[in-house]
């Protein structure tokens, strides 16, 4: 860390305690100020007109994110708000912004802002439709490994990490080590919760970069169909003890043509809320894997009602007190596919470094490769060359809306499928989704016709070499 950079994290430390200090003797009237303070730390970073909306949102009571803004204040521990203030806010946000964009110029490839990790294949669960059910317990990343991971993208310049599986908390005392040694950077675990109990909530507080996002889908009945009898009562109590414990945590909603009714209802929302939930990632199932059912991928018309339904529960007058986010529908607000380094790429826990966690094919492995030369290998190049592989963000991935790019790519590169127990050559994968990506264009085109759509300001490898040919 140069002294410079040393300098201001130190000064926006001692200024988030006083902010977090001032703000607690009246929250109410002293929002603005934080807003104010985020503001003068990320200004240069993000756009001014951002801020001017923030803060709209924050002087008008019936605005749901003043809500949870008042709620995170009211109801999370003291650590983890300084301390994932500074990891994402200052670490992530300033400086790690900063060096990934000076990363993709000097290296003319992607860099991303997040990297995703399997610290182990190991799961106490075996749901229906997901892979990692069928990879057995064996295959697990030393503390080495993360932290090698970990070091890596810091010099890229990420600093927000996710941790998948298997079931991560089954390596708990391994990742709160991790965390602890990296301060600079924020953990999200996506867990079944059957693993959290009152000393991993004390320890989560101690170091304070980490968060859960907890598995659920919808009802009792709609989420124990996939992920076994007695799940969604555990996950609930996993919530009353993160909730009673000042914990930071969220949800993970896997969506299938299934359970799309229950996962959507103001019932389980409110609820979900009630119990102290303060962010919602949803995912499209993805029929990965010799057992998937291309069933389950929900319907053209189910994925219409869901582009409709998110800006209806995210936005501030009509929504939820909860950041709600759908990374297949909001594609346009990202510039289509985030995945093969553009935003994010996975390592699973045999160390194959994969351009998207639903993308199970990989040219490199982190025993036989650095993470930049991973990002500069065929794969990774062919993805950013190809991206965005449609110009209708509402079809985004290369996989489930373009099959044909995904097939491209994986014959043209040679990489190799990292199924961990059968591989799956992308003919047959992309088959399962040739069906749905056909009808869905029909339907995505009219939509994406027919409403208005954010500018991204997203530059292209098209955009930066336009006498090239991807």
């Amino acid at each position: 860390m140069d002294i410079k950079r040393d300098l201001t994290v130190k000064t926006a430390s001692l200024l988030a305690d006083e902010v977090l200090k001032y703000i607690d003797k009246n929250p109410e009237e002293n929002l603005i100020k934080v807003i104010n303070f985020a503001e003068k730390l990320m200004g240069k970073v993000f756009p001014a007109k951002n801020f001017d909306k923030i803060r709209d949102g924050a002087r008008d009571k019936d605005n749901v994110y003043r809500k949870l803004f008042l709620d995170l204040l009211a109801d999370i521990d003291r650590n983890v708000i300084k301390t994932m203030l500074m990891a994402m806010g200052v670490e992530a946000g300033v400086f790690g912004t900063k060096t990934v964009r000076e990363n993709r110029e000097k290296y003319d490839c992607n860099i991303p802002w997040i990297i995703l990790f399997d610290p182990t294949s190991a799961c106490n669960l075996k749901c229906k439709g997901c892979w990692a059910a069928e990879y057995g317990n064996h295959l697990n990343l030393s503390n080495d490994d993360m932290q090698s991971i970990v070091s890596q993208g810091k010099a890229l310049g990420t600093h927000f990490y996710m941790l998948t599986g298997g079931e991560p908390l089954i390596r708990k005392k391994d990742i709160l080590e991790l965390a602890k040694n990296n301060q600079d950077c924020a953990f999200l675990i996506y867990t079944n919760a059957t693993l959290i109990d009152e000393d991993f909530c004390e320890q989560m507080n101690k170091v304070g970069n980490i968060t859960l996002a907890l598995s659920i889908e919808g009802t009792p009945e709609s989420n124990d169909a996939r992920r076994g009898e007695g799940a969604y009562a555990k996950t609930m109590d996993a919530m009353r003890l993160l909730k009673e414990k000042k914990c930071l945590f969220g949800i993970s909603v896997c969506y299938t043509s299934k359970n799309l009714e229950y996962v959507t209802s103001d019932e389980f929302l409110d609820e979900m809320v009630k119990m102290g939930v303060r962010y919602a990632f949803y995912f499209n199932y993805m029929p990965i894997g010799h057992t998937a059912d291309k069933e389950l991928i929900p319907t053209p018309m189910q994925r219409k009602f869901m582009y409709s339904w998110l800006r209806r529960v995210r936005n501030g007058k009509t929504g939820k007190p909860m950041f709600i986010m759908d990374f297949q529908d909001d594609g346009e607000f990202v510039g289509g596919c985030i995945a093969g380094g553009r935003n994010y790429f996975h390592i699973n826990a045999k160390g194959d470094i994969e351009p998207c966690v639903f993308i199970h094919y990989s040219d490199s492995n982190i025993y036989e490769h650095t993470l930049l030369e991973a990002l500069k290998r065929p794969l990774f190049t062919a993805f950013l060359k190809g991206q965005p592989f449609n110009d209708n963000h509402l079809r985004p991935c290369p996989m489930l809306e373009n099959p044909d790019k995904l097939r491209k790519i994986v014959k043209e590169t040679g990489a190799k499928s990292t199924d961990l127990i059968v591989e799956e050559d992308v003919e047959t994968l992309c088959s399962k989704c040739d069906d749905f990506a056909s009808k869905w264009k029909v339907v995505a085109e009219e939509l994406w016709n027919s409403t208005s759509h954010p500018v991204t300001h997203t530059q292209y490898w098209r955009d930066r070499h336009p006498d090239e040919k991807s």
